[in-house]
């Protein structure tokens, strides 16, 4: 015979089953409406008017971002805060599923809140955080000190994976730049400098780099200016290189080898050059592996088991690795669909609005909002959850 749920948990069970077809509504809406990195105006727009209806405080354009939000019921401390995607891929839609992840973070605040109770302190924090797919919202929020006094940081991924935890490495963009001396290649060329064969040739370098980087790290480039005619030598070249790394600190160490190939590359063709940070910086996901094995256990009374990520295997980046350097945080992946496909796929997309995921959303709330309740109820837990942050953070 199954044992019974602890009453606060049947609670939220109850109030998330009542809140489920609101919530799905969310998502579909959502989905249905796609919008880019800091245009999300008519997502943050439903969101926002949601939890002001619930009674939730809500400021707007947080760190100078127009789609970013907070919202706030109760005091801290304790405070935890469920975190909100909700930014499209272009030409794809949610093909990441971000529908989800607002729907979630949402439900999980709202029904926690609803729970918790007056008796009960804290606060509950729902986090607007717009333009993950490369425009940086948490990262910004987070240097913008969204998060200085938070217990704990949740929010979920849908994927094709169950895993506890997210296997997320850093990552960051570069612009380098060559000068050299215009000439025409057949009228004076002995005069030329030419920009473009440089940028070529920290290519090459790159390349060779790349055979003996270590598990994790990788550079990729594209030109993004090579010259105005094919009659003249060019003297300008840009290029744009993305940077992944395990960790952030072999980030650094790999941005620090990009500036020294661009170096020796200006050297040997007799151009000057310029490196410079053109994207915000993802650090590497520091899981907290206390809370994540609390949202596990709650997420298997749905039927869902959460295994570890595949050893090797690294999913990409994302902001939430600046949010957990600086407070306990979690990221699951909840499958949508088979193994045998990815995100950021049209099929994808379609995942993100199935039954499938209808089912994984309200199981997900339930897990977000019972581990939401944990983190403000057990003081035990927020210490031995911010032990476990100093250790990984010291990593």
């Amino acid at each position: 015979m199954p044992t019974p749920l602890p009453a606060p948990y049947r609670q939220v069970r109850d109030e998330t089953a009542r809140r489920a077809e609101a919530l799905w509504e969310v998502a579909c809406a959502l989905h249905e409406d796609p919008e880019t990195a800091f245009a999300e105006h008519r997502a943050a727009a439903l969101l926002t008017g949601e939890l002001e209806r619930a009674g939730f405080r809500v400021r707007r354009n947080v760190a100078g971002l127009p789609t970013a939000f907070t919202a706030r019921s109760g005091q801290g401390p304790p405070t935890v805060a469920l975190l909100l995607e909700y930014d499209a891929l272009p030409g794809l839609g949610h093909a990441c599923g971000h529908n989800l992840v607002a729907a979630a973070g949402l439900g999980a605040a709202l029904v926690a809140d609803a729970v918790r109770g007056a008796a009960d302190g804290g606060c509950v924090l729902a986090v607007g955080t717009p333009a993950e797919e490369g425009g940086g919202g948490k990262a910004l929020e987070a240097d913008a000190g969204v998060f200085d006094e938070v217990d704990a940081a949740l929010m979920f991924h849908p994927g094709v994976h169950d895993w506890v935890r997210a296997p997320l490495t850093a990552q960051e963009q570069y612009r380098v730049a060559f000068r050299g001396q215009a000439a025409h290649p057949t009228g004076n060329p002995a005069e030329g400098v030419d920009a473009l064969a440089a940028l070529i040739e920290l290519f090459n370098v790159l390349s060779a780099l790349g055979r003996r980087l270590p598990e994790g790290s990788h550079v990729q480039g594209i030109v993004t200016h090579g010259g105005t005619a094919t009659n003249i030598v060019p003297d300008r070249a840009e290029g744009r290189f993305g940077l992944r790394a395990a960790t952030t600190a072999a980030l650094d160490g790999l941005a620090a080898q990009l500036g020294v190939c661009a170096e020796g590359v200006a050297r040997a063709t007799g151009t000057s050059f310029e490196v410079e940070r053109a994207s915000v910086r993802y650090e590497h996901f520091r899981d907290n592996r206390v809370l994540s094995e609390r949202f596990a256990g709650h997420l298997s009374g749905a039927g869902i088991t959460l295994s570890e990520p595949t050893p090797g295997v690294h999913l990409g980046s994302s902001d939430i690795g600046n949010v957990s350097g600086r407070v306990p945080a979690i990221h699951p992946f909840v499958a949508i669909m088979e193994a045998d496909g990815s995100d950021h796929t049209p099929r994808f997309a379609t995942a993100a609005a199935s039954e499938r995921a209808r089912h994984v959303l309200s199981a997900v709330v339930e897990a977000l909002a019972c581990t939401a309740l944990d983190v403000l109820r057990d003081p035990h837990l927020r210490t031995r959850a911010a032990d476990e942050h100093r250790t990984a953070a010291a990593d």
